[in-house]
């Protein structure tokens, strides 16, 4: 059993098992709903992230769902309804502009992770919008399972966009910078 994961099974009652002869006994649960938020409550200040119980009459499985397991790797992309165009409107300006980032390299997460901007809380950030960055230059940090990845540009240019706030849950492949070239 790890710090996060917890498991119990309720000792059977002496003499329950000659009452067993192939079915089970017409029994109530033995939890109801207060005591199921009490003990979800109880693996919350815990910091369990899964929690099974099970005793002859009921079997309770609980698991958090992280941040990162709940937003979806990527924004998807939502087309605008076009109206028609007017007569007197411009050809030009029934199109959809083009989008901002179109012509950005983008730096992505290779893991699941927590995004870090800076080595340290009380330390600049590696870069900020506007930063010359080269191939072999930090950028970010993206801390798993406790261990802090340096993530590298890859590529020369300059820090156009930054995708994420310092400390938000990313996904593998989700945009962290843009870079012009």
């Amino acid at each position: 059993m790890t710090d996060q994961t917890a498991s119990a099974k309720a000792p059977t009652e002496p003499g329950v098992q000659e009452k067993k002869s192939g079915k089970k006994p017409a029994t109530e649960p033995s939890f109801n709903m207060d005591e199921l938020q009490t003990l979800a409550a109880l693996v919350n200040e815990h910091g369990f992230t899964d929690f099974e119980f099970e005793n002859e009459n009921i079997r309770v499985k609980m698991s958090r769902v992280t941040a990162a397991a709940m937003m979806p790797a990527a924004p998807l992309p939502v087309a605008a309804p076009s109206a028609p165009a007017s007569p007197q409107a411009p050809a030009a300006a029934a199109e959809a502009p083009a989008e901002p980032d179109a012509g950005l390299h983008k730096i992505i997460s290779p893991i699941v992770g927590t995004f870090y901007r800076s080595p340290g809380p009380d330390k600049d950030p590696y870069v900020k919008e506007g930063s010359k960055i080269t191939p072999d230059m930090t950028v970010c940090i993206v801390e798993a399972m406790k261990l802090m990845n340096e993530i590298q540009a890859e590529v020369s240019g300059e820090i156009a966009k930054i995708y994420v706030e310092n400390g938000q849950p990313v996904e593998y492949g989700q945009p962290l910078f843009g870079v012009k070239k």
